[in-house]
């Protein structure tokens, strides 16, 4: 079903840090924006607000940065009527309520009738804000906490008070899931929320105990890091980001707010390490210095009982070696302890709060692996580790044991088979909102259709097939070209189209190169030359098969990943996807047809297909600078998405989009394209291109190795041999490729590259 938004035109109050990144991301979203900010002295009263689009744009708060023309911008004193026109108001200025009050009253007389009025606060209550307003302005307002960078946080808090119109909220949330991207928990009008009530008991936790424990930044963030799923910052390096002098502020407030039974107060302690860096100034990121800075030597810590800066060190504890959290809570050294410490108190904390905070356990998940990246939410965690074990735990600990824990120790965990346990002890189906599918759902509905251990092909329903790579980074391998050459078989027999995407962070970070590497390590170049006509052949077959393509693309799609793209029917983009043809980085070209279709490409674009040499350019600039996009929006700037190809906010709902487009095409009388032939420049247009490499050298752009790959693929793409007079099948251009690819492949500066790329996951300029 096609969602119509009814908000097209937003206001955003405030041009700090969030008020930007909120309307930044509300022009992303493709709506008239509207940013007002204090007035300043001077010739431009509506420079705070101004410099704040310019800073966004530095920090790539818009997902392309002619998106900036889309927000208006103003002063409070002058252009506050300009919010007539706004269907949804968002007020982001300083937390104090009398402030946001006295603005609402302002405001109140201004709006439109229907419009909503909703706050960003994180710390006052819903009811304190709506004291006084208008019963047709309270009705519309809410809390919208967005989290920092509105852009790339997926999460959303909604709180609505017991006047808020139903309607009014679910309008909200129906926008900011389709057309935000947002994943939209509703939250209870109490301190901090969701994943700020828990994420703030965590951290206050870990901070505390760490000095108690006596571990160090380095040993207290890889225990309460990656052993957890939680990102590698762990509590230090995420302090650092957050802001060290921001903590005892949040803190206060939530001993300030919280009744006085809240085991938060049993855990917050003031820290004199904070203290100590606040008062010199180095207070995170920001400052360039806090719990970890750089040095004139490298990389260096905050040394809590000296409190001056060493050298950073690697923790050497035994418990960061054990296989699981459970065992690493289990560890009797400082670090087990540490993590017992940490996450018990955290775990326990997040199951009593239901149901003050949600009436159910699955958006307490959701807020923590949206809010603070979390893999697993602390119900997950705590299935991992056994509740019975953890109740158990806690008990032997002196600790309570939550209702709720307790039940679930007696059950057998909070989630079974699709069901997550209720306050009341029952068992309750986990629903999806409509349109949001996932690949999980369709395995468990029916068995895979066919695949092996590099991908599988499922049935979507309604005549369409998915096929899923699943292989680490889903790195292409001959096995993957296989399920590939089998897919396009068995979907050919008996279904109307075929989707490509999966449900992990990255689409596909392009072909092993471990495999590479290994065969030119060996003198096997007959692998590689049979791999890249397998990658060649198995793409190929699957642009002109007789049903329509549509690539699922979210994260990473490089390399060879960014060719299986290149080879659909349409493209189904997450608008956050990141695509380029990256090879030159490991001393290689693209083979399995990324530099055909580019050209291809190219050639249907009317204002390249003028001349051979603007067309072979257009093709040349994005391979030659190993190119990634910044966003589905940047893609199309590169020539790696058409005008045509559509792109997705919000990502569950990805495939369900990309499904919707095969149907769509299969319905229209799909037929594949033909083969084309291509009028290209030869020697004259390999000049040209070469000259524009000459130009790049002492701009930085090129260098070294560089500069053979550029000569090679500057022979590829204007045909070798040939000359503008004569057409050539995209078959030549194939074998050019694979010419050029293993000319490459045999050069001792490519293996270099691959070997660097393969230790570091970095790019080697040699």
């Amino acid at each position: 079903m096609t969602y119509h938004s009814p908000i097209q035109t937003v206001a955003v109050i405030g041009a700090g840090v969030m008020g930007a990144g909120i309307a930044a991301h509300f022009a992303n979203a493709g709506c008239g924006v509207i940013l007002l900010d204090m007035a300043s002295e001077g010739a431009d009263p509506a420079r705070l607000a101004r410099e704040a689009v310019t800073r966004q744009v530095k920090t790539a708060g818009f997902m392309h940065p002619a998106l900036a023309a889309q927000v208006r911008v103003g002063t409070i004193a002058d252009d506050l009527p300009l919010v007539a026109e706004a269907d949804w108001i968002v007020e982001a200025i300083v937390e104090l309520p009398d402030a946001k009050r006295s603005l609402y009253a302002r405001l109140a007389p201004l709006m439109k009738a229907g419009a909503v009025l909703s706050s960003n606060t994180s710390t006052i209550p819903l009811a304190t804000l709506v004291e006084g307003l208008p019963e047709a302005v309270a009705s519309h307002f809410l809390i919208t906490h967005f989290f920092n960078p509105p852009r790339f946080m997926r999460l959303l808090e909604v709180v609505a008070g017991p006047g808020t119109d139903p309607a009014a909220v679910a309008r909200v949330t129906a926008f900011a899931d389709h057309v935000l991207g947002k994943s939209v928990v509703a939250c209870k009008d109490t301190p901090g929320f969701l994943a700020n009530r828990i994420g703030c008991m965590w951290m206050a936790a870990a901070h505390r105990f760490a000095t108690e424990l006596g571990l160090s930044a380095e040993e207290a963030d890889g225990v309460i890091g990656r052993p957890f799923g939680i990102p590698g910052t762990g509590i230090f390096a995420l302090t650092d980001l957050i802001g060290i002098d921001l903590m005892p502020k949040v803190w206060q407030s939530f001993a300030d707010t919280l009744p006085a039974t809240d085991p938060f107060h049993a855990v917050n302690r003031p820290s004199p390490v904070i203290t100590a860096l606040i008062e010199r100034g180095a207070t995170g990121r920001k400052a360039k210095a806090g719990f970890y800075r750089k040095g004139e030597a490298g990389m260096e810590a905050f040394d809590f009982t000296t409190l001056a800066y060493r050298p950073q060190a690697k923790p050497t504890l035994e418990s960061l070696s054990v296989k699981s959290p459970r065992a690493l809570m289990e560890h009797p050294d400082r670090g087990g302890r540490y993590g017992w410490a940490v996450m018990s108190r955290t775990l326990a904390y997040a199951a009593l709060l239901v149901p003050e905070i949600s009436d159910a356990i699955a958006p307490v998940d959701e807020a923590m692996r949206l809010g603070y990246n979390w893999r697993f939410g602390p119900f997950e965690l705590m299935d991992q580790l056994g509740p019975r074990w953890l109740a158990e735990a806690l008990a032997e600990d002196g600790q309570d044991v939550p209702p709720l824990l307790a039940r679930a120790a007696e059950r057998g965990g909070f989630y079974q088979d699709r069901t997550a346990l209720s306050p009341s002890g029952a068992m309750v189906p986990l629903l999806r909102p409509e349109g949001e599918v996932l690949v999980a759902d369709l395995r468990r509905a029916a068995p895979r259709i066919d695949g092996n251990d590099a991908a599988s092909l499922w049935d979507m329903g309604d005549g369409i097939a998915c096929l899923e790579f699943h292989r680490k980074m889903n790195a292409m391998a001959p096995e993957s070209m296989a399920a590939i050459a089998a897919a396009t078989k068995r979907v050919a027999e008996g279904f109307r189209g075929l989707v490509i995407g999966n449900d992990a962070a990255n689409f596909c970070a392009g072909a092993d190169l471990g495999l590479f590497l290994a065969a030119i390590e060996r003198g096997d170049m007959a692998f590689i030359d049979d791999f890249v006509r397998q990658g060649q052949d198995t793409y190929d077959a699957l642009l002109r098969a007789p049903f329509p393509v549509v690539g699922a693309v979210a994260g990473l799609a490089l390399g060879g990943g960014c060719e299986i793209l290149l080879h659909c029917d349409h493209i189904q983009a997450h608008a956050e996807s990141a695509i380029g043809l990256v090879e030159r980085n490991v001393g290689l070209i693209p083979a399995w047809g990324g530099c055909r279709r580019l050209l291809v490409r190219a050639a249907s674009n009317a204002a390249l297909a003028k001349g051979p040499v603007p067309l072979v350019m257009a093709a040349f600039e994005p391979i030659i600078t190993a190119s990634v996009s910044g966003s589905a929006l940047l893609a199309r700037d590169l020539g790696y998405l058409r005008p045509g190809d559509g792109i997705t906010m919000n990502r569950d709902r990805l495939l369900e989009d990309a499904k919707a487009k095969a149907i769509t095409l299969a319905d229209e009388g799909y037929q594949p394209p033909e083969p084309v032939e291509l009028r290209l420049p030869g020697a004259s247009g390999k000049h040209t291109l070469m000259n524009r490499v000459e130009a790049m050298v002492p701009l930085g752009q090129l260098q070294g190795h560089d500069l053979a790959i550029a000569e090679v693929l500057a022979g590829v793409l204007t045909g070798g041999t040939t000359d503008v007079t004569r057409p050539l099948p995209e078959a030549a251009i194939s074998t050019l490729e694979r010419e050029g690819f293993l000319e490459l492949a045999a050069s001792k500066a490519s293996t270099q590259r691959i070997v660097h790329m393969l230790k570091t996951g970095k790019p080697l300029r040699n």
